[in-house]
């Protein structure tokens, strides 16, 4: 079992990097003066909320995803008024690094493997491994996606007012 210092660690240095990615992805897309780290901010949160409930809650990357999507969004409609910038400007930008690139990157992979296999049974196995992770980055990315616009759907007031 880790020590607490070592889990609070890992969840610093997990909020720290999925908060530096969204800057970064924030910063390509030109936003205004002082949404940047707010970006960061809300990348962090998500991201942490998924990391401890896929390590500490047992729960699918799926479940997890969506359930960290759906505190982006709410933080970023909380936040949007306060600058007057539509929320999306701090969502998606939040959301980019929780896609599930090591997913994605098995799923090719397997594609790859599946097309030189030499047998069947070969090709099988690395058939179903594109498929298996080719479906967990499609429901990943799902996920986020309806995570992301269910509080901005269930909170119209403010999150289409926040920009007057």
């Amino acid at each position: 079992m880790d020590s607490v210092i070592d889990i609070i660690l890992h969840l610093l240095g997990d909020m720290f990097f999925a908060g530096l990615a969204a800057i970064g992805f924030a910063a390509i897309s030109h936003p205004p003066t002082g949404v940047i780290k707010f970006c960061g901010l809300i990348a962090a949160v998500g991201h942490v909320t998924r990391t401890c409930l896929i390590e500490f809650a047992g729960c699918h990357i799926v479940l997890a995803s969506l359930s960290g999507s759906i505190i982006v969004g709410i933080m970023a409609i909380l936040i949007a008024p306060k600058l007057k910038c539509p929320p999306e400007t701090f969502s998606f930008p939040s959301l980019l690094p929780m896609i599930p690139g090591i997913y994605a990157y098995h799923s090719i992979q397997a594609l790859a493997m599946s097309l030189t296999a030499q047998g069947e049974k070969s090709f099988e196995h690395w058939f179903y491994l594109f498929e298996s992770n080719g479906l967990i980055t499609a429901l990943v990315v799902v996920a986020m996606v309806i995570g992301q616009m269910l509080p901005i759907l269930l909170f119209p007031k403010i999150s289409f007012t926040s920009t007057k």
